[in-house]
Parts: C-alpha cells; structure tokens; sequence
C-alpha cells in the first residue's frame, strides 16, 4: 500500500495555475501584447515580466498527501512563525494548539485542507491589513475562519489572515462539506498566513523557522487517545 494519496485529481498541465490568476495573467498578456504592437518596447517588456510574476504566483502544483490517522498537514506553503498552546481564544473554546504558517509573496498561495472531516462554521471577518507575521494580526486583519470536526468528534480550526498587501480571501468550500486531508479549498490572494488550532494535547513536528509545503508536510498528530 502506498504511503501518499491524491486528495484531488492532479493536473493535466505541465505548469497548473490557479484559476484566480487567469484574470490577472489575460489582463498582462493582452497590455503586453498591446505595447508590442505599439512599438513600446519597455512597456512590453514591463508587461512580459508582469506576466511571468503573476503566472509564477498563481502557480498551483500537484501535491501527494500522507497517510496517517490523527495527521495533520500544513494548509498553506510557508514558514512557522508560531507553535504556542493557547486558551478560549475566538476560534477554539479552552485549551489548544496554535501554530501559524506565514507565507512570503514567493510562496505558493494554495491553501490545503489539514485533516478530513466536516466542515461545521465558515465564520469571516472583514478587520485591518497588519504585516501577517504580527501577533495582533490574528485578531485584527480581515480573516476567514474553517471550523471542522473530525470523524472522531474532535474540533480545529485553520484561519485564512490576510496581510499587509493581501485584498482577497477566496474559499471554495462551505458548511456542512465533507472533505479530505490535503483538498484544496482556496487561496489568499498576494501574501499572507494561515493559523491552525489543534486540540489541546496535539502532538506538534514543527518548531519556529521550519519551512512547510501545503498538503505534504506534517504540523502535528491527534493522538487517537486523546480526550474529547
């Protein structure tokens, strides 16, 4: 048996795109195409490299997720920027488990289902445009949270934060889906983080400064003992 899945099918592309960015990519292309007919060389070349930046950050790559009971993946690209155990926050009643993914403009910006189950709340908040590597920022950017509950009646939550250059929160998933560890379920547009709360007692295998890749690596694992 193997060790890795598919939670979606992958692409039939050499180089998959997110379809957000088609809007962005078409507006390039054609201004690009425009001052090349024009003449304007330097606005064409401006255009061509405006092009090639959006293509590269909508870029949307197959990843093969990994088995496990009780695994949980990274929902976003990035590096850890927080591992704290945390209490009677707005996204999780008592005791929990935070750790925070934050991505650069160079990462991938795909967000990934971290553990399978159904969702219960989709809670969004409009809120301020801090850098999302603050501490404030989890409270006070415009942020959408996921809450989830697992076959085994166990709660966490992934929050959506956008930064200080993100605009747009895009979520493809809603309340009462059933999804699948490592499903994609939507992006944030032009930086940002995703926190993640974990039950309390949540076994953690990252530590601040590792990098992450949505869907592939492991945050942590619920214990099958562990209490409801």
């Amino acid at each position: 048996m193997s060790n890795f899945f598919w939670a979606d099918a992958p692409s039939h592309t050499a180089y998959p795109v997110a379809r957000a960015g088609f809007p962005f990519m078409f507006t390039a292309a054609f201004a690009t195409a425009v001052f090349a007919l024009l003449g304007w060389a330097s606005l064409a070349l401006l255009g061509l490299l405006s092009f090639l930046f959006i293509s590269f950050f909508f870029r949307d790559p197959d990843r093969v997720i990994p088995f496990g009971e009780g695994c949980i993946v990274s929902p976003a690209d990035g590096r850890i920027i927080s591992v704290v155990e945390t209490e009677n926050s707005e996204f999780y009643e008592g005791k929990c488990l935070k750790i925070s993914v934050f991505m650069s403009i160079f990462n991938v910006h795909v967000n990934r289902v971290p553990h399978e189950g159904r969702i219960i709340k989709i809670d969004y908040h409009p809120g301020k445009f801090f850098s999302a590597n603050l501490d404030k920022a989890s409270e006070n950017n415009e942020h959408n949270a996921i809450f989830l509950e697992t076959k085994k009646g166990h709660r966490l939550c992934f929050v959506q934060i956008a930064g200080l250059i993100a605009r747009r929160i895009l979520c493809h998933i809603q309340k009462g889906d059933m999804v699948q560890r490592g499903q994609r379920f939507g992006m944030i547009c032009f930086g940002s983080r995703v926190d993640v709360y974990l039950p309390y007692g949540t076994n953690p295998l990252v530590g601040i400064g590792d990098r992450v890749k949505a869907g592939t690596s492991l945050l942590g694992e619920i214990k099958s003992d562990l209490e409801l």
